[in-house]
């Protein structure tokens, strides 16, 4: 078997693996539109309209370009669901290459493989890469349109590119990886945050290469300069060029006179002219680093540009058009999600501030000027009454890390905490670190870890109950979480999403862990970051609550995509531990065969049932319903997200019953709806 063949033998398995993913998705894509964000999604993606922030206008372009393809207005959902399943199809085979290309780098660390280490390296990208694409969470995305069958595309091609990178150090022209990086960086803002968390482990990578002698000290700092670089893209490069535009804008408007949308023109023109001074001279004096910086953060921007779309869809006063982001500051408010509040992630107010007033030195504080277009007076006028607008509740509440923090979940951190119903003393630092480990870590994550790669309960919303929880099929285990498995009712037993894995995919996962970090704990290292970065990363900046309106298991996809990865290398660590004791080949064959047994194939056999909606209509039967029962002319009050998407896709795409009104109540007291 030549080296030539392995590379044919990449490519043929690649568009395998693309075809049984892409066939899987097709085959149960949901024909019409889905509960919760789908409805908005697919009808702000048809006429390009606004939708909830942070937005994703990427998403919604390529939305409106799938949508093109539909034969009829009723086929445009099913055509924007086709999106998320060729996305999802996509990031499969970037986790194939991925464990193929870490196997070869770092742990057999040689460019030349034998016939049988060929076969094991492409049977353990296969096994890896569909398990991922058979796994709970991910499969669930991938048949609907939402943003993070795209969102995971985006995160595993920029994880792919930065090995890429990082390989071509040393080449002439490497850098054009990292250029390539930054401008799939910009394009992700467009669809979803998720994909900046793998920066910092593409960092530790670079590190890694490039770093002469690695010393404790060194590579603390190492930690803080990659971590650094993610606040500096999501804090700061992309909120400060908005509020330079906003600046000017304002500036240009109010203080010149001159017309709006000029100070916009004119930061926009000053940027082009920054960037092109500091390449030109960067090219000139040969100061490669310099212009490769400059360069990266030059395609950040025109990759965040498709940004531009939102302000110029909201001055077209769209149907949908929520916050009206029309000028560069309200674009900003936009980005920063303004409209939900304030978060404290590192210190603030604990839910017993709101039982003890305002504080006494300073009860109220500034809120932030509100701007708004005056067309008669030909300037921005503030709109709101931003001077201590604000409540300030008494300091004597806040602390450190503050997860029980929402005070209309107080009674449920109570119960969870051990806490007196009635009582309004501030929680302990240990209370606070219990619940955060036990709830938000242990249920809101480790649950839905367990979910994807031990089994899965059923698909009733878990509320520290009897539902929801993970399964094993190993009886005696699951006795010790759920109590007894005897004489279950037919309604649990025959419930189609009670998946068993019998803990074979978490154990595949689990010795590959055990064996990367012990043949290279460098890119172990930089795995680990990732894993963590988009899984308990997000569970904590996100800091949920008690008992979410939903399971939130799609946020923290990203995570288990480096967990199949790490599965994938579990199915080498079986090989290389017993070749020794058979022939190679055999071992090798039997091997990847039992494995694709034992991880995807048991879950695609497992997992088909429950998420095959190629004949679910009931988001779009309970929009026709709603709307249908009403009179002509008629106004339709909504409350939550299933009341209203559905609705809004049925009127605005399918053009069913244009002549009502649809009103969120929800959204009554905001000033721009």
């Amino acid at each position: 078997m030549k080296q030539l063949s392995f590379r044919k033998w990449e490519i043929i398995l690649s568009i395998i693996i693309f075809l049984v993913s892409l066939f899987t998705y097709i085959s149960t894509l949901e024909p019409t539109v889905s509960f919760w964000d789908c409805g908005e999604y697919i009808a702000t993606s048809t006429k390009l309209q606004v939708g909830h922030p942070p937005g994703a206008p990427l998403f919604q372009m390529l939305g409106a370009f799938f949508a093109m393809f539909a034969s009829s207005p009723a086929k445009i959902a099913y055509m924007v669901n086709m999106m998320s399943a060729i996305f999802s199809a996509l990031t499969v085979v970037f986790l194939f290459w991925t464990i193929i290309h870490i196997i070869i780098k770092y742990i057999l660390k040689k460019d030349h493989l034998t016939a049988n280490e060929q076969l094991i390296v492409l049977g353990s990208g296969v096994v890896g890469s569909l398990a991922f694409a058979f796994s709970d969470s991910f499969w669930y995305s991938a048949v609907e349109a939402e943003v993070y069958a795209a969102a995971m595309f985006f995160t595993s091609a920029l994880f792919w590119l930065g090995l890429k990178w990082v390989d071509s150090l040393d080449k002439p022209r490497g850098n054009r990886w990292l250029i390539l990086m930054a401008f799939v960086i910009g394009l992700s803002f467009g669809v979803h945050f998720m994909a900046l968390l793998v920066i910092p482990a593409i960092g530790m990578l670079y590190y890694f290469k490039t770093a002469k002698d690695i010393t404790p000290k060194s590579f603390i700092v190492a930690n803080v300069v990659v971590f650094g670089i993610l606040l500096f893209i999501f804090k700061l490069l992309l909120p400060w060029t908005m509020k330079f535009f906003s600046f000017f804008e304002i500036t240009f408007t109010n203080t010149f006179g001159m017309p709006f949308n000029s100070g916009t023109i004119i930061a926009a023109l000053i940027t082009v002219g920054l960037f092109y001074y500091f390449i030109k001279k960067a090219h000139e004096q040969h100061q490669t680093l310099l212009e490769a910086t400059v360069l990266s953060i030059l395609f950040i921007l025109i990759g965040f540009s498709t940004w531009v779309m939102l302000p110029i869809r909201a001055n077209a006063n769209t149907v949908i058009n929520e916050n009206a982001p029309t000028n560069a500051r309200e674009l900003l408010a936009y980005y920063n999600r303004e409209q939900y509040g304030e978060t404290h992630l590192f210190y603030g107010p604990y839910y017993s501030a709101y039982y003890h007033g305002l504080d006494k030195n300073e009860p109220y504080v500034d809120d932030k000027p509100k701007y708004e277009q005056d067309t008669i007076k030909g300037k921005y006028v503030i709109v709101n009454n931003y001077k201590k607008a604000k409540q300030n509740f008494t300091h004597e509440h806040w602390g450190i890390l503050p997860r029980m923090w929402d005070p209309a979940s107080a009674d449920n951190y109570k119960m969870l905490a051990g806490i007196p119903a009635k009582s309004t003393r501030k929680p302990t630092f240990l209370e606070n670190m219990k619940f955060m480990f036990d709830y938000q870590f242990g249920y809101m994550y480790w649950r839905y870890l367990m979910w994807n790669f031990v089994g899965r309960q059923d698909d009733e919303q878990g509320r520290l109950d009897n539902h929801g929880n993970w399964l094993s099929g190993i009886k005696f285990i699951d006795e010790m979480h759920l109590g007894s498995q005897d004489n279950l009712p037919s309604d649990v037993l025959n419930n189609k999403a009670r998946n068993t894995y019998f803990f074979l995919p978490f154990l595949l996962a689990f010795i590959g862990i055990l064996y990367h970090s012990s043949k290279d704990w460098k890119s172990f290292y930089v795995v680990l970051v990732a894993f963590l970065m988009t899984g308990l990363a997000i569970v904590f900046y996100t800091n949920v609550r008690p008992f979410e309106p939903r399971e939130r298991d799609y946020a923290v996809v990203g995570s288990f995509y480096f967990f199949a990865l790490w599965l994938g290398i579990g199915v080498f660590a079986l090989y290389d531990y017993l070749k020794k004791y058979a022939n190679e080949k055999l071992v090798a064959a039997s091997v990847v065969t039992v494995s694709l047994l034992a991880a995807p194939v048991l879950m695609a056999a497992q997992n088909w049932d429950d998420h095959d909606r190629s004949q679910k209509y009931s988001a779009l039967n309970n929009a026709k319903s709603y709307l249908n029962s009403c009179q002509k002319n008629a106004i339709l009050y909504t409350i939550g997200d299933n009341d209203t998407f559905p609705l809004w896709y049925a009127r605005d795409v399918e053009g069913i019953r244009t002549d009502m009104r649809i009103i969120n109540t929800s959204l009554l007291n905001t000033d721009w709806y």
